[in-house]
């Protein structure tokens, strides 16, 4: 019963600098994934898929992310 619980993961840090969190979701799917934005280049670093409120509470969580923070992009 107990021995199924995963414990929560470390937070991770990130260059608040360099990168934003965004959150990535298709038009046609609704398919969201958490990705990290370059600032200069525009490009995607894909995190994680988010198919739950748990699993975007998690990456919020992980990174010490608010929820006002992120954007929504498509």
């Amino acid at each position: 019963m107990f021995w199924n619980r995963k414990p929560k993961p470390e937070p991770k840090t990130f260059d608040r600098t360099k990168k934003r969190p965004v959150i990535r979701a298709s038009i046609c799917t609704g398919e969201q994934t958490a990705c990290f934005q370059n600032l200069e280049t525009g490009k995607l670093e894909e995190i994680m898929l988010l198919r739950t409120p748990a699993d975007r509470a998690e990456f919020l969580h992980t990174y010490g992310i608010r929820e006002e923070e992120l954007e929504t992009i498509y």
